[in-house]
């Protein structure tokens, strides 16, 4: 198999090989073209979006510094923002439901690795898939970590380390992020 294959298919690859590192060369010239863009101009970083992620919903937003290692493992539903200086390392697939803000400075990653000095001196990487449910607000300064599940209405405070997969209908915060409160879903009562 070739680095990329493994990559693809969730197993140890090795992040410097040629092919793995022309997607990310292709990904840092969209961002660089996206980031130098009006961020009044709505319509133009939609298009942008669209021509950089796998796929997006309606009304698409991110503000200028936003980085990524792909983009096409990026899926996002209808009306996703992301704030300032938001990066996702989507070696693997990041998906994010409707109606979701990212805050400022927050990282998503999909990669990681290996605890090995050796293998890291190898450049081994492994990545994980990371979803994200509808209706969810994550503050600035998160970040939330490989193979990570987040439900629908979920509020992620400012500052956390996301480390396990959170259910529906909560507050999560800390490092780790743990449940802080529960949550109502109040969308289908105002519809």
């Amino acid at each position: 198999m070739t680095e990329l294959e493994k990559m693809e298919a969730g197993m140890e690859y090795d992040f410097w090989d040629d092919e793995v590192n022309a997607r990310k060369a292709n990904a840092m010239d969209i961002c660089k073209r996206l980031n130098e863009q009006d961020p009044k101009d709505e319509e133009k970083i939609a298009d942008t979006l669209r021509e950089l992620f796998g796929s997006a919903g309606e009304i698409p937003w991110v503000g200028p510094n936003f980085h990524c290692d792909n983009g096409k493992n990026i899926h996002v539903g209808k009306h996703f923002i992301a704030n300032f200086n938001v990066t996702i390392l989507d070696i693997r697939e990041v998906r994010i439901g409707d109606h979701c803000m990212i805050g400022p400075n927050t990282l998503i990653t999909t990669v990681g690795h290996p605890l090995s000095p050796a293998k890291r001196r190898m450049h081994t990487g492994i990545a994980k898939p990371v979803i994200i449910g509808d209706d969810v607000w994550i503050g600035g300064n998160v970040t939330i970590l490989p193979g990570v599940t987040i439900g629908n209405n979920v509020v992620v405070a400012a500052g956390a380390v996301v480390t396990k997969d959170v259910p529906d209908n909560c507050v999560v915060g800390g490092v780790p992020a743990k449940i802080i409160k529960t949550i109502e879903d109040d969308v289908e009562r105002r519809i």
